[in-house]
């Protein structure tokens, strides 16, 4: 039986938000008073994604004296860039940018910015895609990117366009096999869009630098509410334990599932074969993702593991 990482890490699981944004660039609050409303509701992390854009200065927000034993933030910023095959603006969000990275240049597009930020040591994700409209064209172009956003809070309840797995779940069927899927808020304090997605990830310290490490490396899942236990592998079964849901599933790279649905469930044993039954198929996935839906329809979603890599 082989567990699946991040649950066979050393650690603990620290609850965190990547995508925020306060009055230094177009969202209501200060920056303390943003940092404060997170640390209150228990959240472990912070990084501010303020828009990295002429028209704000170009912040990368300073939250350093925030920090303390019990909580603490990652410096970046979500950068902007031209253009998406929609012909606007790239969304890009940075974590771990140095204080002094420099601003879009003239000519450098979105892919260029994002490519500079990961050679600075960010962990790079691709914002909102449906809220952008982003084709896969424009995910081939961001490719090397980190990750997806595959949920994004605000734009779920702002617009209803706050899902991303279409176009993450494309990638993987191309074979980017180092991209993962991580939820935010993308909060403004101007509506309820805050507390409503976030990563859980594992690391053995509370440390910025140990946080981004285990982002780049894929240790964390996502969630909205439940909280995945444990996932582990053995042959054609998966064991998955988490909090109490209605269904446990698993999704793949085509259209056959596996699930199972009741109340309060807190484990299931999952049969991957069902992955390839179906009279409509002519192929196989070659990874899957789990996913976790509670009674009030929260859900919860393990970052994507290929069949012939586990642990």
């Amino acid at each position: 039986m082989t567990t699946i990482s991040p649950f066979s890490l050393p650690g603990r699981f620290w609850r965190g938000n990547l995508h925020t944004h306060s009055n230094l660039s177009d969202g209501a609050l200060a920056l303390d008073d943003v940092v404060g409303r997170y640390k209150a509701v228990g959240y472990d992390f912070l990084m501010m994604s303020e828009h990295f854009t002429h028209h704000f200065n170009y912040p990368i927000a300073d939250t350093r004296h925030l920090r303390g034993n019990d909580f603490t933030t990652i410096l970046g910023a979500e950068l902007h860039a031209p253009v998406t095959s929609a012909g606007e603006w790239w969304h890009i969000v940075a974590a771990g940018l140095p204080l002094d990275f420099e601003p879009v240049k003239k000519g450098e597009t979105g892919p260029q910015i994002a490519r500079r930020a990961a050679e600075a040591g960010a962990f790079v994700g691709i914002a909102h895609p449906a809220w952008s409209q982003l084709t896969i064209e424009d995910g081939r172009d961001l490719s090397f990117a980190h990750a997806v956003e595959i949920y994004n809070h605000g734009c779920a309840i702002e617009c209803d366009r706050g899902e991303g797995f279409y176009l993450l779940d494309q990638l993987l069927n191309e074979g980017h096999r180092h991209m993962t899927a991580f939820a935010t808020d993308d909060a403004h304090f101007k509506s309820n869009d805050h507390f409503g997605g976030w990563v859980h990830v594992k690391s053995p310290s509370l440390d910025p630098d140990e946080l981004l490490k285990a982002l780049k490396a894929g240790h964390y899942y996502s969630s909205q509410g439940p909280q995945f236990n444990d996932i582990k592998v053995e042959g054609s079964d998966v064991h998955v334990s988490c909090s109490p849901v209605d269904t446990i599933a698993i999704v793949c790279g085509i259209s056959r599932t596996a699930q199972k649905i009741g109340r309060a469930i807190t484990s299931a044993t999952l049969d991957l074969t069902k992955l390839e039954d179906g009279w409509l198929m002519e192929k196989t996935s070659p990874w899957f993702r789990v996913v976790l839906i509670d009674h009030a329809g929260k859900r919860a979603w393990s970052n994507p593991i290929w069949l012939d890599k586990r642990g």
